[in-house]
């Protein structure tokens, strides 16, 4: 990041906001590349193996989510101090950060190695899907060491307002996992955990180039002689990282119910679900790459103290992700039939996904609404209003609804995407309101 970067970025706001998530969106798009080609070689392998997919992606969402949360505190404590001017402190937090994802990548591996196949069970995997689970995770679980380190050393960049060499480097690893995976799952006949190993192997060489990247092109000092512990820095990180892990890990929990509330349907209704889950992500890819510019701009603008421009960024980045995903709600609503082909041959599958899509795709809009103001509030380095707006969206309206619908009223596996949709509106108007009243108090406060 040059000197004069941030001095740009306040000339101008919305040019800022796609120098910054453009790169993002990119590699998301390519990441949806490879999420799609990945879902469709397995599933190739058939419906046991998209479900054993199913229900090991909670797990591996919670491993997002501990470093999405990682990223979203230090990544918002960096661009407050950036905005401040105040390069020091910054360089002691990306090394606080570090420092951080190391420990946590020990205690992950060891609390999952032990508790891999109960979590899997209370998922209500089946016996014909929980060794392929288990087979997945268990190997995805060792490659918490490269995974950790790489997704924090992508939040340096990002906090400085590059986005453009996490770009690089993910698009290197993703297309070398693309490459790799049916090598690993059809010619070596690893099947699913072929799938994890190619994974592992992209997150190695992510790491290899984020090292070489960190040292050539990073603003910011990242090394030992940069480091001098602080515990009000790892307050700090914790104090937006917190909450937003949660409320990430909220999304996995509630994947996890709707996960049970399918499988009491059927195997071929988790497999649906799954696919539908993933559309909905490809949906949102580019909207996390906004989402994820709005808090780098916002922390910034809000360390510098122009409040006008925290304003116009985040009401200028709600309206673009509200536009795309209408767009793409109805691109799925009127071709749910084309998608769900590109992810499995199975008539039936396709035919249970087909009525639900076109339900639950009005969740895409609203969910962000709900994002694009978490993510506002992390660079203001507020943790709580994310995970509070998810929370009302997730556990407390959105699975008891589904719960009541389908074990109460005995509605159908359709009343799950109603219960989805609903719990989605009370929150996008929670999180509008909130945001509303914190503008205006920021503003005339100033």
């Amino acid at each position: 990041m040059k000197n004069h970067r941030l001095k740009e970025f306040m000339k101008h706001p919305k040019k800022a906001l796609f120098t910054i998530a453009l790169p993002t969106v990119v590699a998301m798009l390519v990441q949806t590349l490879y999420n799609v080609v990945d879902t469709a070689y397995v599933g190739r392998l058939g419906a046991d193996s998209i479900a054993a997919l199913t229900f090991a992606f909670p797990l591996f969402f919670l491993l997002i989510a501990i470093n999405g949360g990682l990223n979203a505190g230090m990544g918002s404590r960096i661009s407050r101090y950036l905005g401040e001017k105040k390069k020091k402190a910054a360089e002691n937090t990306a090394m606080h950060g570090l420092l951080i994802t190391l420990v946590s990548s020990v205690v992950i591996l060891v609390l999952g190695l032990i508790f891999l196949k109960p979590l899997f069970h209370l998922f209500g995997a089946t016996e014909s899907v929980l060794e392929l689970s288990i087979g997945y995770m268990s190997i995805i679980l060792w490659g918490v060491f490269f995974m950790f380190p790489s997704f924090v050393m992508s939040g340096i960049f990002t906090a400085q307002g590059d986005t453009k060499t996490p770009m690089i480097v993910q698009i290197i690893a993703l297309v070398i996992n693309i490459i790799l995976d049916p090598i690993f799952i059809f010619v070596l006949g690893w099947g699913v955990q072929g799938a994890a190993v190619a994974t592992i192997i992209a997150m190695l060489v992510s790491l290899v180039l984020y090292i070489i990247m960190i040292r050539r092109r990073s603003y910011l000092c990242i090394s030992l002689k940069c480091f001098e512990f602080r515990w009000h820095m790892v307050r700090d990180i914790f104090k937006v990282g917190a909450p937003a892990s949660f409320m990430m890990i909220l999304m996995s929990i509630y994947v996890i119910f709707v996960n049970r509330i399918m499988a009491y349907f059927g195997t071929d209704f988790v497999a649906a679900f799954g696919i539908m889950w993933r559309l909905g992500s490809t949906a949102m890819m580019p909207i996390f790459g906004f989402g994820l510019a709005a808090l780098t701009l916002v922390g910034m603008f809000y360390g510098a103290k122009r409040y006008d421009l925290v304003k116009q960024t985040v009401w200028y980045t709600m309206k673009i992700c509200v536009g795309f995903t209408a767009f793409m709600a109805a691109l799925f609503f009127a071709l749910p039939q084309v998608f769900f082909r590109i992810f499995t041959p199975d008539a039936h599958i396709i035919a249970l996904g087909i009525p639900y899509a076109r339900i639950a795709v009005f969740e895409l809009p609203l969910v962000a609404i709900s994002l694009t103001v978490g993510r506002s509030m992390q660079g203001l380095g507020l943790g709580m209003p994310g995970l509070v707006i998810n929370l009302v969206r997730s556990l407390l309206l959105s699975v008891p609804l589904a719960y009541l619908f389908v074990f109460v009223l005995g509605y159908s596996y359709l009343s799950v995407a109603v219960a989805v949709v609903i719990g989605s509106v009370c929150a996008s108007a929670t999180a509008l309101i909130w945001m509303r009243l914190k503008l205006k108090w920021l503003l005339d406060g100033d």
